[in-house]
């Protein structure tokens, strides 16, 4: 019978016992389940390098942060990797066509186990972290700075909280945002959104779409405005969510395998909702056709 291993972030917003307990029982249709907790950050890499060569597929229960840190922890030889939305977002199962509910989710992959279909995406890779689905530099790793100091508070934040947080970071700047770093062969910008897939994220039960040609299956796009000012932002809202009319101050790169950021100043770097501290030199890289999923 098939090996199968359940990673599980127990402290994702929509995990809980009795979710686990579903999730493990539709599983158990398709193999022997074994369950691993993670139990403080950056566990489920060391897990997914630990289970990787001894089972036939790998599962994570989890929001965006435990299936970046599993993708972290697996070679190009690695069992397919199946991701249960778990957290509030979960962008990167809704980007593989998987319903938000857990247990119709599993039921889906377990589907796809047994008839051996899987997809082989190419996720990127920052410096040294591999991300799933988006990375960028300030504007929404500050965001995502932001909203991550109000979860370690009160939990994680919901779209209302979001929307608060970016307005008030626009406000804060009063709309004005000026070039603070290089795209190398190519200009001067405000800030920088390497996007893996389409959508970048999602507000609610819309996707933000800010690189609508983008793929799993792809290299790298990259968005990149030039500068901003209190009169572009009503176009860059109606580009962000709907990805039509994209604004000439907005420099857009599709299909790449690498690119370079200078920064003028230690800035804020993200990887799929994750803060990754404040860095001068960037380095995005597309690692093509390196991982298998299953959907």
């Amino acid at each position: 019978m098939p090996k199968i291993a359940l990673i599980v972030n127990p402290f994702a917003s929509a995990v809980d016992e009795h979710r686990i307990a579903l999730v493990e029982r539709t599983l158990s249709r398709a193999g022997d389940v074994a369950t691993y907790l993670t139990e403080r950050r950056g566990h489920a890499t060391e897990l997914a390098r630990t289970v990787a060569d001894d089972v036939d597929a790998i599962f994570v229960f989890s929001g965006d942060g435990g299936f970046n840190e599993v993708a972290n922890g697996l070679g190009p030889d690695a069992p397919p990797l199946g991701c249960i939305p778990g957290g509030g977002t979960s962008v990167f199962p809704r980007s593989l066509g998987l319903p938000r509910n857990p247990v119709a989710a599993t039921e889906q992959l377990v589907s796809a186990f047994e008839q051996g279909r899987t997809r082989r995406v190419s996720p990127g890779r920052v410096n040294d972290r591999r991300f799933l689905f988006n990375a960028g530099v300030f504007f929404d790793a500050e965001l995502v700075r932001r909203i991550e100091a109000n979860r370690s508070r009160a939990g994680r934040p919901g779209d209302a909280a979001f929307v608060a947080t970016l307005l008030g970071l626009v406000r804060e700047h009063r709309g004005r945002f000026d070039p603070v770093l290089e795209i190398e062969g190519a200009v001067r910008a405000a800030f920088v959104l390497v996007a893996n897939t389409n959508p970048y994220t999602y507000l609610g039960g819309a996707g933000v779409q800010i690189a609508p040609q983008a793929s799993l299956e792809g290299g790298l796009d990259v968005v990149a405005p030039t500068k901003v000012r209190p009169r572009d932002i009503p176009a860059l809202t109606s580009y962000v969510m709907t990805g039509r009319r994209r604004p000439k101050s907005v420099i857009a790169l599709h299909d790449v395998d690498r690119i370079r950021v200078r920064c003028f100043r230690p800035l804020p770097l993200q990887a799929d909702g994750e803060d990754l501290g404040d860095v001068e030199s960037v380095v995005f890289t597309a690692e093509r056709n390196a991982l298998t999923v299953l959907a």
